[in-house]
């Protein structure tokens, strides 16, 4: 992990990624990056596929079903019950947005 104030090495599937991070948010980035993490190795090792493209959409579609249908696995009513408040939305969307920009130079190096 790096010692910089405002970036997190993570690595999620044994790829490292730098994400832009300040000190207040870098527990709950660790913990979506466990989460996340979690994931795309059980999907992996369930469907036998290496394709970490494909891995990560699959994962995606999974988290976000299981956090819109809660534990009742019954889908919520809409969206705004399944998102508690808008500064949830602002985060998400921040941490989407950071992880977007260190994701776009790293596509263009897998091509």
């Amino acid at each position: 992990m790096s010692g910089e104030p405002n970036f997190l090495d993570v690595k999620i599937m044994g790829r490292e990624y730098r994400v832009a991070c300040g000190p207040e948010e870098r527990d709950a980035l660790l913990q979506a990056v466990d989460l996340v993490d979690n994931k795309m190795r059980e999907i992996a090792q369930k469907t036998k596929n290496t394709i970490a493209e494909r891995v990560a959409v699959m994962a995606a579609l999974n988290i976000a079903h299981e956090h819109l249908t809660g534990a009742s696995g019954e889908p919520k009513k809409d969206l705004a019950e399944a998102i508690d408040t808008s500064e949830a939305k602002r985060i998400i969307n921040s941490m989407g947005a950071r992880i977007d920009s260190v994701l776009a130079p790293q596509q263009q190096l897998d091509i």
